[in-house]
């Protein structure tokens, strides 16, 4: 497969089978995803990856609060800037339409948003359920190798013909996370990420979020074209 197909191929998978994925497997992806940019090569990244009883045991933990009335803990960090401005406004709330839309709720039905949560609880599904931390003395750069190790990890699992589903939904649980992989204090959460084999036929796995053309996001100068 070429990089460029994984890439294209990539989505945020939100329903997969119970399919479990080899250790090796998972192991070799996260080993090869160590190769990923870090600036001053200080590999900022800590992973934690669950699966059988232990993801059974934190799913359900999580799940019980939610429907119990739960919220959240006192995130982190703040996943979005405040009072988003556009075209990030509208490109955010497109992306949420569409998984109302294939769920068959209103975007704005309050059922609609218990389903979504508890579905992101569950890990959509996903037999692997990965964490990625980072020491709390690092900053911005050191956050940006910790994506580009994130985006590694996705592109290998497409190769493998794997799904992922990266989830900041995590950073509104930091504590139960932390608790649960015994997160040292000098460390925290990042984001989540679910892996496994995606339901082809499930309706959240029915539709693409757009992306802007390149002449909105880039500027080209010198080039012949």
């Amino acid at each position: 497969m070429h990089v460029s197909d994984a890439v294209t191929r990539r989505q945020s998978i939100r329903a997969f089978k119970p399919d479990p994925v080899p250790g090796p497997l998972v192991r070799e992806i996260l080993d090869l995803a160590r190769h990923a940019p870090s600036g001053g090569n200080l590999q900022p990244w800590r992973i934690y990856a669950l699966t059988g009883e232990p993801l059974a045991k934190f799913k359900a933990e999580v799940i019980e609060k939610v429907r119990a009335g739960g919220t959240g803990e006192t995130p982190e960090y703040a996943v979005y800037p405040p009072k988003l401005w556009e075209p990030l406004r509208t490109r955010r709330r497109e992306a949420g339409t569409l998984r109302y839309t294939a769920l068959g709720y209103d975007d704005r039905d309050t059922a609609g948003l218990t389903d979504l949560t508890l579905k992101n609880c569950d890990f959509f599904g996903a037999p692997v359920g990965l964490f990625f931390c980072l020491d709390r003395r690092v900053g911005p750069p050191q956050w940006a190798d910790l994506g580009m190790y994130m985006q590694t990890v996705m592109l290998l699992a497409v190769e493998r013909e794997l799904d992922t589903c990266p989830q900041e939904f995590w950073a509104n649980w930091p504590k139960t996370v932390a608790d649960h992989i015994g997160l040292a204090d000098d460390h925290m959460l990042f984001a989540g990420m679910s892996l496994g084999y995606r339901a082809s036929d499930h309706p959240l796995n029915s539709y693409r979020t757009p992306r802007a053309p390149l002449e909105a996001v880039a500027e080209m100068r010198g080039f012949e074209m």
